[in-house]
């Protein structure tokens, strides 16, 4: 039966304490904690999951921290920045976001758009450790959280043990209740919410020494319940996949909930089997947590879920991701800083751009097919919904008629991003795949066109109305005797909106 509980503990220090003290235990876990991903899983070992939350944390900061327990897992396995959505999907508040790295969708599925949860779909998107215990029921799930709307809302009855610290013992309670389960229990997926960093965000700011004290002492108390899992007797018979991560940002003033890159700041740390130690990646997402825990605890992910994430361990990168080294700082945007890079107009390999149509002038960046990514394209002007694209990943391409138009013109924007030839079957059917988001204005519009062994391309798909982040699919009928398919995107408009594709194949059906 599961279990509701927030029993006292044995007597300990009720208030974190934000001095360095706490350093010293800091440093001594770090010198005894090995790599937890040195080795690949074999197949007699356990797999179990173990998620930190480090509520409000930039990772920038933990950079700028003396944070070694953090530091080791980076070193260890997988640092993969991101960022997230704000309005009108929803604000950079922790309700969204924690419900978005829980249950593994977007806010447009879970619908959670505040702190009170109000209209949240939990029973259509539960929690990763409620799919878990569905899937597995003999798995031993636990949740502990300084925040108690977490295990009081987000996570369901159906995890064995839900425990909302009180809020007397904070972080410290919550460490200590996390630590006992790990050394006295046999948890097979373990959830631990961290409250302070976000604390210290909203009473100093970001830029503060305080925040810093903040991810320092809380940095100690993740060196404490990694050391746990370390020195656990089966340890070396287990396989643990531990995954360190953050629902938003904060200003360096302090505080969360608008549109700035700041707080729409996430990441993953990751330290498990097929992780390589040191590596940085670009192409994973806030959902990208409940899906990894699932996948590494041997549960297939049925799509009847519609997850939004996909296993860290299972890398899919496309095309346009090969393009993130030779992005490019800017060149007439004046609101993106000058050492972002994030900006080019030459195409992967097997990939053109056909600007014969195209107008003239224009912002530089903007001219035609770009392929940009999240950071510089949203900052390029911010609330205008480009923060709603949050399922492109990495690098993606778009056409931008809004900002295009910022500088004198003439002509129109028109642009057709034109892909490789994929192979088909002549006679047969294909799956035409790919993740667009579409915001439109009137004469603006995007046609997706198809041609076969370099014959005249066809309408497959038009836009002239506005369509939210999501993937495509389009059935192709396949004419006899072809033997490949080329895609057209083709953007016409001037000063409109935008079209975003990534993530473009045609598989055989």
């Amino acid at each position: 039966m599961p279990v509701r509980t927030s029993a006292p503990l044995p007597p300990e220090d009720p208030v974190p304490r934000l001095s360095r003290r706490s350093l010293l235990l800091s440093a001594a876990v770090a010198a005894t904690a090995g790599p937890l991903a040195a080795v690949a899983r074999a197949a007699t070992r356990t797999p179990k999951v173990l998620v930190i939350g480090l509520d409000g944390a930039l990772l920038s900061r933990i950079k700028d921290a003396t944070a070694p327990n953090l530091g080791a897992l980076m070193a260890a396995g997988l640092t993969a920045p991101s960022s997230i959505y704000a309005d009108p999907l929803a604000p950079t508040l922790s309700g969204p976001g924690w419900s978005t790295i829980i249950t593994g969708v977007w806010p447009d599925k879970h619908n959670v758009k505040d702190n009170a949860f109000t209209g949240a779909r939990f029973t259509r998107y539960p929690d990763f450790l409620t799919r878990a215990e569905t899937a597995r029921p003999a798995l031993s799930t636990y949740a502990v959280a300084s925040w108690t709307p977490l295990t009081d809302t987000v996570f369901s009855a159906k995890v064995d043990t839900r425990v909302s610290t009180p809020g007397a013992e904070y972080d410290t309670g919550t460490t200590s209740r996390a630590v006992a389960r790990l050394r006295d229990g046999n948890p097979d997926a373990v959830f631990v919410h961290l409250d302070n960093i976000d604390h210290a965000g909203h009473t100093y700011g970001a830029a503060s020494r305080q925040y810093l004290d903040a991810i320092e002492a809380a940095d100690a108390q993740v060196g404490q319940i990694v050391a746990a899992v370390e020195a656990r007797p089966s340890y070396a018979a287990e396989d643990w996949l531990i995954m360190v991560t953050a629902d938003h940002g904060h200003t360096d003033a302090g505080g969360h909930g608008g549109s700035s890159l700041q707080e729409r700041q996430t990441f993953l740390i990751a330290t498990g089997p097929s992780l390589a130690p040191g590596s940085v990646r670009h192409d994973v997402k806030m959902p990208d947590v409940a899906a990894s825990a699932l996948a590494h605890l041997g549960i297939p992910l049925d799509p009847a879920w519609e997850l939004d994430g996909r296993p860290v361990q299972q890398p899919a990168p496309d095309d346009f991701d090969a393009l993130r080294g030779s992005l490019a700082t800017r060149v007439d945007e004046t609101g993106i800083p000058a050492a972002t890079v994030g900006f080019t107009h030459t195409p992967p390999p097997g990939w053109s751009v056909d600007n014969s149509a195209m107008g003239g002038g224009g912002v530089t960046e903007w001219r035609g097919w770009s392929f940009t990514t999240d950071e510089f394209w949203t900052q390029a002007q911010r609330d205008q919904n480009r923060e709603g694209n949050v399922r492109a990943r990495n690098v993606f391409a778009v056409a931008d008629g809004d900002e295009w138009t910022d500088k004198s013109v003439t002509g129109t924007f028109d642009s057709t991003l034109v892909s490789p030839a994929y192979p088909v079957t002549g006679g047969g059917r294909a799956v035409l795949t790919y993740t667009t988001y579409y915001r439109h204005e009137s004469p603006q519009k995007g046609e997706v066109l198809v041609s076969y062994d370099g014959g005249t391309p066809v309408s497959v798909r038009t836009y002239t109305a506005d369509v939210p982040s999501r993937t495509e699919t389009v059935t192709l009928q396949v004419p006899a005797g072809a033997t490949s398919a080329r895609v057209r995107f083709r953007y016409t408009g001037g000063n409109n909106w935008y079209w975003v594709i990534d993530g473009v194949r045609i598989d055989r059906s």
